[in-house]
């Protein structure tokens, strides 16, 4: 099968010829002729599996069909950067159309809101929006969605996860009933059914390889005392050959620390994270996708919030506390039926952590031994405070961390 398949109208082929799209992926081969039909739809996919395109382009070919003078689309997702990345998706593919998008979030300036105001009351065929800003313009009065035609739901259980769940029914009151509703979610917990349930109707279903990694990864752990992460880290990007390269910690006290211990051996590497003005976390993205950044440091907003070809190294620095967590972490590389590594640095607290996640993917992950020159690093032990219920005169003791 190839995109010629689908028989789009010619200015929505030569967008998707423009953007090198050549043969659909499953996802797509599957969604778009059942949206195309004008079927409601509950797609679970892995990230890096094509589900973008795999409601835009039946969306542009359903818009393309009929007059452009009304907002008819609203995506709703998770996160600024998706939203920012779903509103370039939109723009390479439809740029022959005339389909017009914006894409609403918080964050930024009084202009970056006035800018979006404007845009709604242009009618912008497609609006691509984070729950909460979206509320704020349907609270102001200035946005009607009285005539959207289709709702897509993005990322449904991580915008769960973030506690949208009543915005997004809100959101959903101010829609008419008659509509196509198209859910695409990495996971399919017993809350999203239940969305599903609630804003669907009589769906049809795709599952694609729930909850597994791209088979061109190549996962690799080890097993360490903390003290022996960031030698390891830096041991890794100097002597490694990898050209693009994503480091996730679990908070950004830790991704601000790594950034310092990285520039310090002069490696060219930014931190992204929540105290960044967007502005700055737009550049950084940026930079990152045109392989002027081989290292960005983040947390899990970045699993979700990057888009990016190419991405040959992923560390988790920090085994996440989800092992669906994991799988979306090291999606990022081998995308797009590409090979990718995937290091996990693993102490002796993760190892419940870790086999959960070789539990969830149904096997092992290799390990492999830490380079010589770190097993000198030992374990920091810390000195306890006597106990002074204890006949002890004084005597310490000597705890593990």
């Amino acid at each position: 099968m190839t995109f010629q398949d689908f028989n789009f109208n010619p200015e929505l082929t030569e967008g998707v010829t423009s953007m090198g799209y050549t043969t659909p992926t499953p996802i797509q081969g599957m969604a778009i002729p059942l949206i195309l039909a004008d079927k409601d739809l509950i797609a679970c996919a892995q990230t890096g599996t094509g589900k973008t395109a795999a409601f835009l382009l039946p969306i542009l070919e359903k818009i393309g069909r009929t007059e452009k003078s009304h907002t008819s689309t609203l995506i709703l997702t998770p996160t600024r950067e998706l939203a920012q990345q779903i509103d370039q998706q939109v723009e390479g593919l439809a740029y022959f159309t005339g389909i017009s998008s914006i894409a609403i979030f918080g964050g930024g300036d009084g202009h970056i809101y006035e800018q979006q105001r404007r845009g709604i009351q242009n009618n912008v065929n497609i609006i691509i929006a984070t729950p909460g800003r979206l509320m704020a313009h349907l609270q102001s009065g200035v946005l009607k969605l009285n005539k959207i035609n289709h709702l897509i739901l993005d990322e449904a259980d991580r915008m769960l996860d973030m506690g949208f769940s009543d915005d997004i029914m809100r959101i959903i009151g101010y829609l008419p009933k008659e509509r196509q509703t198209l859910l695409f979610s990495a996971t399919m917990p017993g809350r999203i059914r239940n969305l599903a349930k609630s804003v669907l109707h009589n769906p049809e279903q795709i599952s694609i390889a729930i909850s597994q990694p791209a088979v061109g990864i190549d996962q690799q752990i080890y097993r360490l005392h903390d003290q022996q992460k960031t030698p390891l880290l830096q041991h890794l990007l100097k002597d490694g050959n990898y050209l693009s390269t994503i480091i996730f910690a679990s908070r950004k006290e830790i991704v601000k620390s790594l950034y310092k211990e990285l520039k310090a051996i002069r490696l060219h590497a930014e931190a992204f994270h929540s105290d960044l003005e967007q502005k700055e976390r737009e550049e950084i993205l940026l930079k990152f996708k045109n392989k002027q950044l081989p290292i960005v440091i983040g947390t899990d907003a970045l699993s979700r919030g990057i888009d990016v070809e190419g991405i040959d190294l992923v560390i988790n620095y920090d085994v996440p506390g989800d092992a669906e967590d994991y799988i979306h972490r090291i999606g990022r590389t081998a995308r797009a039926a590409t090979t990718g590594t995937a290091i996990t640095f693993v102490n002796h607290r993760d190892e419940r952590r870790l086999k959960a996640i070789e539990e969830l993917m149904d096997r092992k992950v290799t390990q492999h031994p830490l380079p010589e020159h770190l097993l000198s690093i030992a374990e920091v032990k810390h000195e306890a405070k006597p106990n002074q219920n204890r006949n002890n005169r004084g005597n310490k003791r000597v705890w593990k961390k």
